[in-house]
């Protein structure tokens, strides 16, 4: 755990240069968690195994893992709140959350209005139909109508403007030319359509491969499409823009779950394998 003293002391030192130059207050954030001890983060409510709501009704997964162990290296306890995701990606909290812990993927336009301390994992994605499809190749999709979460890169990409930044992260194609496009508030929403039958609603989802292999444990009759995945998406925690104490205090605290295992043994944990970098 950091010492609280180093986090007052960065706080400080930003807050006068910040001040000096005319700028805004950057350790507002940091300052309002360490006296509340409490953080409070924005996730996704029905997005297993990321986040999702257990048998006790609290929520559990992944990120909520994620999420918790972070609020505990701040001395802080995770509070969770669960908007809808185009709420949290348009920016402007106005402090109603902190953090938000729901596998984002850092593109241009979401950084004009928020900032990406640290990337903490990869995942790729993939094609799903239902059992009895005719076909499980990609090729077979074109036409079709494909179910995706709305405001998301499965949104973009199915419409052929994803655009990724990160670093390191594998380039794609645009295999799949759609007849429809039909757009849902959380990842589920593709995947229940699905399981009424091929073409009943849907002809196919595209989503992360942990959602669908989630899904397949769960009993939906989906399989997955045959090749490689349609891409890879570095999902990275976020926050409103401007706070640089609170960018920087975050960064040291992922790449510290990075360096001493954490996060590889979270990523095991909920999706059997080390997705903390590409594979």
């Amino acid at each position: 755990m950091i010492p609280f003293t180093r986090f007052f002391a960065t706080a400080a030192v930003t807050t006068a240069v910040m001040l000096a130059t005319g700028g805004a207050w950057a350790g507002a954030t940091l300052d309002r968690v360490h006296q509340t001890k409490v953080i409070k983060v924005a996730t996704a409510a029905n997005w297993p195994p990321q986040s999702f709501l257990g048998p006790d009704n609290t929520l559990q997964g992944f990120d909520i893992d994620v999420a918790n162990e972070i609020g505990k290296r701040l001395g802080s306890k995770a509070e969770f709140v669960t908007p809808e995701y185009g709420v949290i990606t348009a920016g402007r909290w106005s402090n109603r959350w902190d953090l938000s812990v729901g596998s984002m993927t850092p593109t241009t336009e979401r950084g004009r209005v928020l900032d990406f301390p640290a990337i903490y994992y990869y995942t790729p994605y993939v094609f799903a139909v239902h059992k009895d499809a005719a076909g499980t190749q990609a090729a077979d999709l074109n036409g079709k109508i494909i179910g995706v979460e709305a405001g998301t890169t499965s949104e973009d990409y199915i419409n052929r403007r994803l655009k990724i930044d990160a670093a390191d992260v594998p380039s794609f194609t645009y295999d799949v030319t759609p007849g429809e496009v039909k757009t849902y508030g959380d990842s589920m929403g593709p995947l229940d359509d699905l399981r009424m039958g091929n073409g009943v609603r849907l002809n196919a989802t595209l989503s992360a491969l942990p959602t669908i292999v989630a899904a397949v444990k769960n009993g939906y009759p989906i399989v997955r499409v045959e090749g490689k995945p349609a891409y890879y998406e570095p999902l990275a925690i976020a926050v409103d823009k401007g706070d640089e104490a609170f960018n920087s205090t975050l960064t040291k605290i992922v790449a510290d779950m990075k360096a001493d295992g954490t996060l590889k043994q979270l990523s095991e944990k909920w999706y059997g394998a080390d997705l903390t970098q590409v594979q």
